[in-house]
């Protein structure tokens, strides 16, 4: 129903199941306040070293599913997790499995300067955020 999934929902093709974890990373990113809101929650809720690695500009480090889903369940974003899921026909586990290899790549590609974006400096560019499912997805077989 928002307009980033919409937008992301139109460049799925033969890659449904990508395009819409980057479109529910998408929303997630919206829902926390933009990449400043996202990044300032995860390192609230025990994610402070692996977010930083997404914003810099080095390598990303990995969190489990278990870790992301903890840090976005007491960050208030529960619900959104449940309806993304079931949306999908997946359970919340195997979805946040995929969200944990998907949302670094989002958080990086959103930051490519190492800075996170000023609250009020325009959020995110919803079209960069389309190419990075085309980045991860498309081309071969995920």
């Amino acid at each position: 129903m928002s307009f980033l999934n919409d937008l992301l929902g139109s460049a799925q093709g033969g890659q449904a199941g990508g395009s819409s974890l980057v479109s529910i990373a998408g929303q997630l990113i919206e829902k926390a306040g933009g990449v400043q809101g996202l990044v300032a929650m995860l390192q609230q809720h025990g994610l402070g070293e692996a977010v930083q690695s997404w914003v810099g500009t080095g390598a990303n480090q990995a969190v489990s599913g278990d870790q992301l889903g903890q840090a976005l369940q007491n960050g208030g974003l529960g619900s959104l997790l449940q309806d993304a899921a079931g949306k999908l026909g997946v359970d919340q586990s195997q979805l946040l499995g995929q969200l944990s290899q998907v949302l670094p790549h989002a958080v990086d590609h959103l930051t490519p300067d190492g800075q996170v974006p000023a609250q009020g400096q325009g959020g995110f560019d919803l079209g960069s955020l389309a190419s990075l499912a085309g980045k991860l997805f498309g081309g071969s077989a995920a």
